[in-house]
């Protein structure tokens, strides 16, 4: 179990909150990795990159997973600003990939990342629909 310091943080973000800590901060490392190690040109989405510059996609990518990361620490349902910042970041990455490998024919491979970038953030489009489980007492219901 869990020490207490631990216990505690989790038992406040909840279930949604601890799903969109880690979105977010998977969403924000991405954006940060395309400042520090940009996609080569030819492995990136060439198609996003004629509309917007990699560095601009990047903080998006880290605006996102801040704002999932602040979002988690609401209470549902004003968390849902989180998990559609998320799911609108990595849209626009799955469609361009998926016209980069068909019908551009630009990345043969590109059905691959749009179907990964797109369960990224459809996952999220899911996980916006679930209700907090209720928490567990904390000691045994009383007796009469």
């Amino acid at each position: 179990m869990p020490c207490a310091a631990v216990r505690r943080p989790m038992r406040a973000l909840g279930r949604r909150g601890a799903f969109l800590t880690l979105k977010g901060t998977i969403a924000a490392l991405y954006g940060y990795s395309q400042l520090v190690a940009p996609l080569d040109a030819q492995s990136g989405p060439t198609l996003l990159l004629r509309w917007l510059p990699l560095d601009v996609w990047a903080w998006a990518w880290i605006t996102a997973g801040v704002c999932a990361l602040v979002c988690a620490w609401l209470p549902q349902p004003r968390d849902w600003p989180g998990f559609v910042a998320v799911w609108a970041v990595t849209a626009p990455w799955a469609l361009g990939y998926l016209a980069a490998w068909w019908p551009l024919g630009d990345h043969p491979r590109g059905w691959a990342p749009a179907l990964i970038f797109g369960a990224f953030g459809a996952v999220c489009l899911v996980a916006i629909g679930w209700d907090e489980p209720p928490r567990a007492r904390s000691e045994p219901p009383r007796e009469h």
